[in-house]
């Protein structure tokens, strides 16, 4: 581990533990929205000051605060002119009475009142619309914390009182490693892994564990120049943006340089503000990332025309999703009219698994590679989904299958699998990567090590067969098999019992009984020299010889 990533470790685990002390009857998954908003508020408006000082906007004297000179300085006409210097270049401003430092500073002096929590998000919300390019980008971000929950106290003061014990908490750490790195970012992500772990079954509706993330990150960005101007990748269950992040983190600079453009998509309303905050937490600007609050397989990716009046359905370099396993989806025959089914199949209703995977699919571009981990019954389930997974066969599609270890998910124990998948092939095998047997077992999860990682990575890269782990199946094969993709079809893991040595065992047998019997001698002239031969002796003698043949 790196400097930066022990002291990322270190401070999440004390706001964690502090986090426990204080969250009362709130149960793990509710108290996130207030950690996670808080540190989010925190990081805009220390980004703001940023801003302020980098573009030299205040006159600081020495030994002075930017949030003094800022309060000092931005009022009366002038507070809108900074504000709207502020909002164009950041996508949102917080007037000086609200920002980070004012807030803490009243926490610290006791002169926070409660309402003035909810000016604070007010005055966030105000102001953030001042950028009309940057309105979807915060509007609603900080809808999901409730400044009213009873849970946080019984009185206004009550909660008053908590929400302020959240700002101290959270202001008492410093986001910089000893180099200087900002370790925000990975606070961030380790706090969305722990309430994940704590969330249980819920816990999937956010969250990829990274080791996952990671596998799928490098097979859709492997053989792509690394510093390229312009790279795009969408996840269409975008959960808490953490896949999309680890793809970006694969591309060096990419978080800030703005070479790569990230685009999701997320249903559930909580999960997708937890995205937004999460990669600007690392530091994606909102001109860089396009995120919508939709049902994918409902409301599908908006690609519009180009400059041109072109339509480009198919526009992105990569396409990454780890989607709800077999979750029910509206399958009305309608759809079959749908571009992005209409050349397959439809899912079944009760299996959205390969609508997920088509929904996707139809947005990468020629050159691209999507990766999307699925359970491994669509690689045998018949009727519709044989289907559409012959359709994806026989048009060379399907690039690869990776098998999982089971536990490696909080929202499930099964094992799991990765799809790789390309729209032009060169070949038309099929890569076979029985992963499933690598990994360390954990108390609650199990994990996969960095040598796991490398193992699939070198595997994929290589694409040759290797004993009881990785198979390149040709079409005729595949065909075979009735387009049936079960792993142990392709990969052979069995391990036959080792010979078994009869001679062997019977001379150890022979000897075994030799010794018995050596060892019945030496006791019964134990017991005469203790007993002499009385009736009495001999019985017991009798009774102990009986033992130890049926022993």
């Amino acid at each position: 581990m790196t400097e930066s990533t022990d002291k990322a470790r270190d401070v999440t685990n004390q706001l964690w533990a502090m986090a426990n002390e204080l969250r009362s009857t709130m149960d793990a998954g509710e108290y996130r929205n207030y950690i996670l908003g808080f540190m989010f508020y925190r990081y805009l408006s220390e980004r703001q000051e940023a801003y302020i000082v980098r573009q030299d906007l205040l006159s600081i004297e020495p030994n002075q605060s930017v949030n003094e000179a800022f309060r000092q300085q931005a009022t009366g006409d002038d507070l809108g002119d900074y504000l709207t210097d502020i909002a164009g270049a950041l996508g949102y401003a917080i007037p000086p009475e609200y920002t980070w430092a004012t807030i803490v500073h009243k926490v610290n002096e006791d002169e926070i009142a409660p309402s003035d929590f909810q000016d604070m998000f007010d005055e966030f919300k105000k102001y953030a619309q001042l950028n009309k390019n940057a309105q979807a980008d915060f509007q609603g971000i900080f809808a999901d914390i409730n400044l009213g929950n009873s849970r946080l106290g019984t009185t206004t003061a009550a909660r008053g009182k908590s929400l302020s014990n959240i700002v101290s908490m959270i202001d008492k750490f410093d986001y910089n490693d000893a180099g200087g790195h900002d370790i925000l970012g990975d606070v961030y992500e380790y706090l969305i892994a722990q309430f994940a772990s704590n969330s249980g079954k819920k816990a999937g509706e956010f969250y990829t564990p990274h080791q996952v993330s990671e596998i799928i990150a490098k097979l859709v960005t492997l053989n792509r120049d690394k510093n390229q101007e312009h790279f795009s990748v969408f996840d269409p269950a975008m959960g808490s943006g953490s896949l999309l992040l680890t793809v970006g983190s694969e591309m060096p600079g990419s978080y800030k340089s703005g070479r790569v453009q990230f685009h999701g998509q997320e249903i559930n309303t909580t999960t997708f503000n937890l995205a937004r905050m999460n990669l600007m937490m690392h530091g994606v600007a909102y001109q860089n990332m396009t995120l919508r609050n939709a049902d994918s397989l409902e409301m599908d990716w908006p690609d519009g025309l180009d400059s041109q009046g072109v339509d480009h359905p198919r526009s992105f370099d990569a396409v990454v999703e780890n989607p709800p396993y077999s979750a029910q989806w509206d399958n009305q025959e309608s759809k079959l009219k749908d571009p992005r089914f209409k050349d397959y199949e439809l899912a079944p209703k009760s299996k959205a698994d390969f609508a997920f995977l088509l929904d996707g699919f139809y947005h990468l571009n020629s050159k691209g590679t999507m990766a999307i981990v699925l359970p491994h019954g669509v690689l045998f389930r018949g009727a519709k989904e044989g289907k559409i997974r012959q359709a994806l066969l026989d048009k060379h599609q399907i690039d690869a299958i990776i098998g999982l270890p089971s536990g490696l998910f909080y929202s499930t124990g099964i094992p799991t699998i990765i799809m790789v998948l390309k729209r032009q092939r060169q070949i038309n095998d099929v890569l076979f990567i029985d992963a499933s047997r690598d990994f360390e077992k954990g108390k609650n999860q199990n994990n996969l090590r960095n040598q796991d990682i490398d193992k699939i990575i070198n595997a994929y890269v290589a694409r040759k067969d290797v004993d009881k782990y990785a198979h390149v199946a040709s079409m005729d094969e595949i065909k075979e098999n009735e387009y049936n993709l079960n792993i142990p079809r392709y990969v052979d893991t069995f391990e036959p019992e080792p010979p078994v040595d009869i001679d062997k065992l019977l001379a150890e047998k022979a000897k075994t009984d030799d010794k018995i019997t050596q060892l019945e001698a030496e006791f019964s002239s134990m017991l005469n020299d203790l007993t002499g031969t009385t009736p009495d002796a001999q019985q017991q003698l009798t009774k102990i010889k009986e033992w130890f043949k049926n022993d």
